[in-house]
């Protein structure tokens, strides 16, 4: 077992103060949670066994998960917040294992509200090293979806574009391929195989297409695994996936990705873009300027607010508010998280459920406090 680090109980006094119940999930989760939301792709750094029925087990490599499916089993039916403390396991840290606090917050219907408090609370975290002034990135997972419902994009590039948004932010491969029209090679050369996808169960259709790319001996392709390419693949068969987007569609694009500044210049921007290109992000706007003032109202200033639109978290079920808290705007988050509504649904609750938290990483913030 890890040993305890700096404050660690200063923090969880400091979240019980806040209102936040500690929990302490099993080390031992069902893999298969995280992997569906997180990609074949972090199977590489997760510890998994099998049970005797043969379904896989993990050692969890994050605390969120495991916390939403414990409210879910309680019964997802009030409002609650929740802290932990505990080890995470992964192979792509030292020894395996590292020691992550945080808190999630269930069922608020005042969203804007809520955003604004984690993120009061997740200075105060840092405070407690000593980091008082930290860097503030700021995104809006919910705004960038919110754009491309109002662009009319197709099914597939919408989840293409999301899903790579939120794993690196940059889009610009997927930006030329939307320029692009099918010719004869690529899309346009395989149409025929794509139509016959069309409408076909997405898992057998998946498995299908993994299987034959397997036979073939594919196994990765770009650093892309075989079931990231399979997805891919069945994303063009809906119908337009496989063409080219407007020109001007994806200008919009392009500029809403540019737009980066404080908050309040960056919503002038914002509305900016929206009038001129004929969109409807009224009500996505109205919420980002009242989460603006609710932050402001917790005493921190807008102006200390690093907000960029291009910028995401590299987990796709966020969908709304994305911050990281960085020492001196450089190397990795101190303090990170956001609002993910559509998870809990997704792990089995009977309805979506409002919902927003941030992991700490206590390693970090050592490290960070013997450089002060």
């Amino acid at each position: 077992m890890l040993s305890a680090t700096n404050h660690a109980e200063e923090l969880l006094a400091l979240y019980a103060r806040a209102g936040f119940a500690r929990v302490e999930p099993p080390v031992l989760q069902p893999a298969d949670a995280f992997l569906d939301l997180s990609g074949e792709e972090m199977r590489r750094t997760m510890f998994i066994t099998t049970d005797p029925d043969g379904r896989e087990l993990c050692l969890r490599p994050d605390l969120t998960l495991p916390v939403c499916r414990q409210y879910i089993a309680d019964g997802a039916a009030q409002p609650r917040d929740f802290a932990y403390l505990g080890p995470v396991f992964r192979s792509d840290v030292a020894n395996g294992e590292l020691l992550q606090a945080g808190v999630e917050s269930f069922g608020r219907a005042d969203r804007e509200a809520a955003d604004a408090e984690l993120l009061a609370l997740g200075l105060e975290t840092a405070a407690l090293w000593g980091v008082i002034d930290p860097t503030i990135r700021l995104g809006d997972a919910g705004l960038f979806a919110t754009l491309l419902d109002a662009l009319h994009l197709p099914p597939g590039w919408r989840r293409r574009l999301i899903k790579d948004f939120a794993r690196s932010g940059d889009l610009g491969a997927d930006l030329a391929a939307l320029k692009a029209r099918p010719g004869g090679s690529g899309a346009g050369a395989y149409a025929g195989v794509l139509s016959a996808f069309a409408g076909s169960d997405p898992a057998a259709a998946h498995a299908l297409v993994t299987d034959l790319l397997s036979i073939a001996g594919i196994s990765t392709v770009g650093g892309r695994t075989v079931p990231e390419i399979a997805e891919r693949f069945l994303e063009q068969a809906a119908p337009g996936d496989a063409e080219g987007l407007a020109p001007e569609k994806v200008a919009v694009i392009e500029r809403y990705l540019s737009i980066a500044g404080d908050p309040d210049t960056a919503a002038r921007a914002l509305r900016a873009l929206a009038d001129e290109a004929g969109l409807d992000l009224a009500s996505a706007l109205d919420s980002f300027e009242s989460r603006t003032n609710f932050i402001a109202a917790q005493g921190v200033a807008p102006e200390r607010l690093r907000f960029a639109a291009a910028f995401g978290r590299p987990l796709d079920y966020y969908s709304g508010m994305v911050f990281e808290l960085h020492e001196n705007g450089e190397g990795a988050p101190l303090v990170a998280g956001g609002r993910y509504d559509g998870l809990l649904a997704r792990l089995g609750a009977p309805d979506p459920v409002p919902a927003v938290g941030f992991a700490v990483w206590l390693g970090r913030l050592d490290a960070a406090e013997a450089r002060i």
